[in-house]
Order: C-alpha cells, then sequence, then structure tokens
C-alpha cells in the first residue's frame, strides 16, 4: 500500500496537438458580421524557432470595438450578429491564421489600440499571451512598448496592407521571437 504524502513532481506535458479535432468553429474567427462596413482582415503566420510555419496552432484574440469599447458581452459559439471581441483561429496547413474583425479603437485616450492574443501550440507546456497593435497613433505613449527595444517593439506592431487589412507574424522563438508577456498567476 502507498503511504500518502508528498509526490514528487511529474513531467509536464504540451498542450496540443489536438487543436483542429476540438476547438476550432465555424465561426470563430468572424468576430464581425457578414457584411458589416468597416471590417478588416487580421492575418499573419505562426513560426516556430527554426522559421518553420506551425500547421498546428490556435490563436485567440480579445479586442475592443472601432469605438474603444470592450464589449461585454462573453465570446460565443453561436455568433447572433453583436460584435462580442471574441474569436478563435486555428492555423492552416502552411501556418497561416485569419479574422475577419472590425479595426479597435483605443480604450482610452492617449492609449495605443490594440488585440490581445493568446497562442496555443504544439511543444508549448502553457499559453502564450502577447499583443497585436494597430500600426497608428498612440504607440509612443503606450507603456509596454516604450519599455521595450525598437527592435522588440516591432514585433508587436501589426502591418497595414494595401488593402487596409493588418498582418502580424507570430514568431515563437528564435531571431525576431515575438514578445510575449506573463501575468500575475501564469507565470
Amino acid at each position: 500500500m502507498r503511504e500518502h504524502g508528498p509526490s514528487a513532481p511529474t513531467p509536464g506535458q504540451t498542450v496540443g496537438p489536438f487543436f483542429h479535432y476540438a476547438l476550432p468553429y465555424d465561426d470563430g474567427p468572424r468576430l464581425a458580421p457578414a457584411g458589416a462596413p468597416d471590417t478588416i482582415r487580421l492575418h499573419g503566420t505562426v513560426y516556430d524557432g527554426a522559421g518553420a510555419p506551425v500547421p498546428d496552432a490556435l490563436l485567440e484574440i480579445r479586442q475592443a470595438d472601432a469605438s474603444g469599447r470592450v464589449p461585454a458581452t462573453e465570446g460565443s459559439l453561436r455568433r447572433d450578429g453583436r460584435f462580442t471581441g471574441w474569436g478563435r483561429a486555428a492555423t492552416d496547413t502552411a501556418g497561416r491564421y485569419s479574422f475577419r474583425t472590425v479595426e479597435p479603437a483605443p480604450v482610452r485616450d492617449g492609449a495605443a489600440a490594440y488585440f490581445a492574443v493568446t497562442v496555443f501550440a504544439r511543444g508549448l507546456l502553457d499559453r502564450l499571451f502577447t499583443r497585436i497593435y494597430v500600426p497608428s497613433h498612440g504607440l509612443d505613449g503606450d507603456p509596454l512598448l516604450g519599455a521595450l527595444t525598437e527592435e522588440r517593439r516591432g514585433t508587436l506592431i501589426a502591418m497595414r496592407d494595401s488593402d487596409g487589412d493588418l498582418r502580424h507574424d507570430i514568431r515563437l522563438q528564435g531571431d525576431r521571437e515575438t514578445v510575449f508577456l506573463t501575468f500575475p498567476g501564469h507565470d
């Protein structure tokens, strides 16, 4: 019979690669209703430490709306035409992700507008948190961006495509690794 008491720690388990089977759903990457005016596409590629695309990552975003208000309505598996500010998108076989949404506005005067992002991918022991900033005014006054070198800042700021959409690649490790955040209770 085994005695009760402290046990030796067990090895960590990675998150995935089960995302494409259990978590994505049809309307996950569509935060804005179909045909809504002023929608944009937030898109990019997730890369691993060797620079190869990650074909089985999952991204979640949370954002303010076009007037800077963070919706109080929780994200939903059943979109009913309301903007919820939350979405989930899986990467495709080439590591690409895409969301159809509205461009967020800053939540307060002088702040920068951004998408809060959570990344799940094979080989990670826990999810990663980061931001994707809208390339607009207010970036110089943002406390997080202000604490980073110019090179590190660049890993958080999206680029605007010629059609007005936003592109942002996420690099999990290596050269130009994306800045990832730690929150209390998640270290």
